[in-house]
């Protein structure tokens, strides 16, 4: 059976999406099935997904459910794919729960700001009530900047891990975005490639 993993923060903007579609691509490059469930009405990962589509095999599958389908459709996806990963909604209520109790592993965006570090806690706190391991990932980060080093020390008082890779803050990723296509399908010895795929290696540690 595959195994599912979720993308959740309560805070929009943070890059849940980019992040989802990007292991994703990473995990093909591996050599793994994938599917995509969107949950979030906003429905961004579908419009990626169908840029996709009309350039190019997908070489992946694609869902979207409400939040009462989550578990249903899971379980149908765990079934065919390796990896299964969910997208779900810029907020914490109970909608976002199916999600997270369907998860292998819940990877938590964080951007270069303090409201998203802010608003962190409680998707991590969900996911303990939960009894799902949950990690924190840097995205859009800038190594050099004070505020970034303000958050990393922040997160040092929260109790979750955080995954060593951080993604930067690359206009490559938007431009891989809108071409249907992640940054390892774009430029295959970019830094912003080697970002994902180190990342994609530190999430496949965390599932295997």
């Amino acid at each position: 059976m595959g195994q599912v993993i979720s993308l959740a923060q309560q805070k929009g903007g943070s890059g849940k999406t980019t992040l989802a579609l990007n292991i994703a691509c990473a995990a093909i490059e591996d050599g793994m099935s994938v599917a995509l469930l969107d949950t979030d009405p906003q429905g961004s990962l579908g419009q990626w997904f169908m840029r996709r589509r009309q350039a190019m095999d997908p070489g992946m599958s694609f869902s979207t459910s409400s939040a009462w389908g989550v578990a249903y459709e899971c379980d149908k996806l765990r079934g065919q794919s390796d990896i299964v990963i969910v997208d779900t909604p810029p907020k914490v209520d109970a909608d976002l729960r199916p999600a997270l109790r369907e998860s292998s592993l819940i990877l938590v965006p964080v951007a270069s700001s303090h409201l998203d570090l802010w608003a962190t806690e409680s998707v991590l706190d969900l996911a303990a009530r939960e009894k799902r391991r949950s990690a924190i990932v840097l995205n859009r980060s800038a190594p050099r900047a004070r505020l970034m080093d303000e958050v990393v020390a922040a997160l040092g008082d929260i109790e979750a891990p955080r995954l060593v890779t951080m993604l930067g803050n690359r206009v490559v990723y938007a431009e891989a975005t809108g071409q249907g296509r992640g940054v390892v399908e774009m430029t295959r010895a970019g830094k912003a490639a080697e970002e994902v795929r180190a990342l994609w290696a530190e999430v496949r540690g965390m599932i295997d």
